[in-house]
């Protein structure tokens, strides 16, 4: 059994309430998106993000210092649209959390989602074996796991919980609604193995920042630090590796295509991606940078993804580009 976390301190009543309110306010929001027609949505969502990034501002730094060091060579235009079109993406992306628990069913999926190497993606999730999917920030994967949950693939997903109890309990319900069930990324090492061992179904945001113990590879072309739990769920339970995405296609709101980019077996492959902790980590960080190829305005952008690797890293990551090249 995992083992117990110590007990939290008693909330102040004026946080509980102050997080009440903060939760019915976007709980009205939501109840607002889920009256609106998709076209209607997807204009203010347009707007929305012009605001969001022109007059406020909102991590502009961050994503403008990341957008430079991947494309340095594209022009500030170029910058500035791929911003917009990332809070655009980031705004429809809860719009379409909130339309698909009224309009995505098992009746007619096929009308909002498309599959692509799904052979893949069924072969593995019928297999009486361990599982273990990985994508990034990048696409809808709040929408992913949902599809997933609603054709059958059952899955345990890991994830920090939310300040908000409200909240964290209002999106726990709909990531569960369908099948996915939820650990704290506190303390979970030890159920995920198990439920590995039982021949589960582990899905996971891979693109999370490890700190300067983490595993350090190139992600689209600068050091990233990676957890390594990642690729020791899959070495130690012999489990398949699944890289794939949600993305939505044509730019239309809850239009989108789930993909399987590719497949690590470490039964099939022992001595090449799989051979460790740091090839399957370089494997799934060059699968997930041709998901965001595809489509560079639905990347996360504002969010810390790469730093400033130690020393003895950075020399070992400049060789390594180097030989590459």
């Amino acid at each position: 059994m995992p083992s117990e976390l110590p007990p939290r301190p008693p909330r102040q009543p004026l946080t509980v309430a102050t997080h009440f309110i903060s939760y019915l306010v976007v709980r009205l929001v939501i109840g607002l998106i889920q009256t609106m027609p998709l076209d209607m949505g997807d204009s203010l969502c347009r707007i929305l993000a012009q605001f969001a990034n022109g007059r406020l501002k909102i991590r502009r730094r961050t994503s403008a210092e990341n957008l430079s060091r991947i494309f340095p060579d594209a022009t500030d235009d170029q910058h500035r649209a791929i911003e917009s079109g990332m809070w655009h993406h980031l705004l429809l992306m809860v719009c379409e959390i909130a339309w698909a628990q009224r309009r995505l069913h098992l009746t007619n999926w096929t009308q909002y989602v498309s599959f692509r190497n799904n052979r893949d993606i069924l072969r593995h999730c019928l297999a009486k074996r361990p599982v273990v999917m990985v994508s990034g920030h990048f696409g809808n994967f709040e929408i992913g796991g949902y599809t997933a949950g609603l054709m059958g693939c059952e899955s345990v997903t890991i994830a920090r919980r939310l300040d908000n109890p409200f909240l964290h309990d209002w999106v726990e319900r709909f990531r569960s609604a369908k099948g996915q069930r939820m650990l704290d990324k506190e303390g979970c090492a030890m159920e995920v193995d198990q439920h590995l061992a039982a021949g589960g179904t582990l899905a996971i945001l891979a693109d999370q920042h490890a700190g300067p113990k983490g595993c350090w590879t190139n992600f689209l072309g600068l050091p990233a630090s990676c957890h390594k739990a990642l690729a020791l769920f899959s070495l130690g339970s012999n489990a398949p590796m699944l890289a794939g995405y949600t993305r939505r296609i044509d730019g239309k709101p809850m239009q989108f295509e789930s993909a399987c980019i590719a497949v690590a077996d470490p039964l099939d492959d022992p001595a090449g991606d799989c051979e460790s902790v740091t090839s399957l980590t370089k494997w799934y960080n060059r699968q997930l940078a041709r998901g965001v190829d595809r489509s560079v305005e639905q990347y996360w952008w504002l969010h810390r993804r790469w730093r400033d690797p130690p020393p003895r890293v950075a020399k070992r990551l400049a060789k390594q580009t180097a030989k590459a090249a």
